[in-house]
């Protein structure tokens, strides 16, 4: 199969969290170990230098090695690898092509940093962009650092030949229309896939299909922070959606917005959405701790306490069990 044609039969990617040591160091042996933990939990592909990875990698030097270690830990195993891609236009072609060089399959594009940009300026930063990798668009939800796209940037962003996918993430009904409306009226809905990035919503995204002035579009996968935990139980669900009742599958999606509102931290505006990934994580094993690059960044007062709640809730959501059976294994 084709990058496109695997991308739109749709797949799990989990966005690739940071195993640091306690002095804030790589965690080589851990993060091989989340590499590992994915690929066997039956992910299609990894995001890595993502959000989740923490944008500040770059910042300590560690995006190469982390891009090499993904690569190395998912040798030979069939999963797609997307690397993120972030700054001003001369930073993200050369962030491109550092992937490109390592033998990343796909870049996901952050606009982030062109808050102030034109559309025609942001057109023209993609473009660069897709002449080294095929492009995976993200639309990054404005509370954690994105910055609302209009449809028409939308438009001529799908219109860029090597756009092979676009995340959508604004954690907004009303801005992930656009965007689908957007493919829609490119022409090039059979080309690129849609994935959802929205993680308080993510059931209802795979299981809605939209119709768009005589066009039929689908959700077809996630690439999210969300299955970066309970990967296993989340490859489960996307299955379970092609197949699943649609009152059984609405249920299952207000469960699993409840668990995501605990481990993002939404009652404090996402404070600690990167610490409560790493808090499941350092509960099951594979992490040692919770630590961030940014000393700042930490659950928030009471955060633990809600994913007690959760994982207790809705103990169908989580992986522990198959976590626990290969963990040494992968550790190793």
């Amino acid at each position: 199969m084709t990058l496109r044609e695997k991308l739109r039969a749709g797949m799990v990617i989990p966005a690739h969290p940071l195993a640091l040591t306690a002095a804030g160091k790589l965690d080589e042996r851990r993060q091989r170990a989340l590499t590992r933990y994915y690929v066997d939990a039956g992910a299609g592909g990894l995001a890595v230098g993502v959000h989740t990875t923490q944008f500040a990698i770059r910042e300590v030097g560690l995006l190469q090695p982390v891009l090499a270690l993904a690569l190395e830990a998912s040798a030979n195993r069939g999963v797609l690898r997307i690397a993120g891609v972030v700054g001003p236009a001369a930073q993200a072609v050369k962030e491109a092509e550092l992937a490109a060089s390592l033998g990343y399959d796909a870049v996901l594009l952050s606009l982030a940093a062109l808050k102030d940009a034109t559309v025609e300026e942001m057109i023209r930063h993609a473009r660069a962009v897709a002449d080294v990798l095929p492009v995976f668009g993200f639309y990054l939800q404005p509370a954690v650092g994105g910055r609302v796209l209009p449809f028409e940037f939308w438009r001529r962003f799908a219109e860029i030949e090597n756009v092979v996918a676009i995340k959508m993430a604004p954690f907004n009904r009303y801005q992930t229309l656009d965007v689908i409306r957007a493919v829609a009226a490119s022409g090039r809905a059979g080309e690129i896939a849609l994935y959802t990035g929205n993680d308080d919503n993510i059931i209802a995204d795979l299981i809605t299909p939209f119709e768009v002035g005589g066009t039929s579009l689908r959700i077809t996968g996630g690439l999210l922070g969300q299955w970066a935990v309970w990967t296993h139980r989340a490859v489960g669900i996307l299955n379970r959606t092609r197949t699943g009742a649609t009152g059984e599958m609405l249920a299952l999606n207000t469960q699993l917005t409840d668990a995501n509102a605990a481990l993002f931290d939404v009652a404090h505006h996402f404070h600690g959405c990167i610490a409560g990934i790493h808090e499941v994580l350092r509960r099951q094993g594979l992490l040692e701790g919770i630590w961030c690059l940014d000393p700042k960044e930490g659950l928030s007062p009471g955060q633990a306490e809600e994913i007690d709640r959760v994982t207790r809730a809705y103990p169908h959501l989580t992986d522990d069990a198959f976590v626990r059976e290969n963990l040494d294994r992968w550790l190793s």
